[in-house]
């Protein structure tokens, strides 16, 4: 459970991160650039993967 926790932690990263730059215009070639509607969403998802990378690697090796 803990590798599939930081496996979604990564992509909510990754995700937010593009949605970031796309919002704010330095990705360019979507509808989504130059949308500050993503450059908000971007960071919040960004925030969300590193909540839930840091409780996977909160949690006990030993639990089952």
């Amino acid at each position: 459970m803990k590798i599939i926790l930081l496996i979604v932690a990564g992509v909510l990263i990754v995700i937010g991160a593009v949605w970031a730059l796309q919002g704010v215009g330095v990705l360019g070639g979507s509808v989504m650039s130059g949308n500050s509607t993503w450059a908000i969403i971007g960071p919040i998802l960004i925030v969300a993967g590193i909540v839930v990378g840091v409780v996977a690697l909160r949690r006990s090796s030993g639990r089952t």
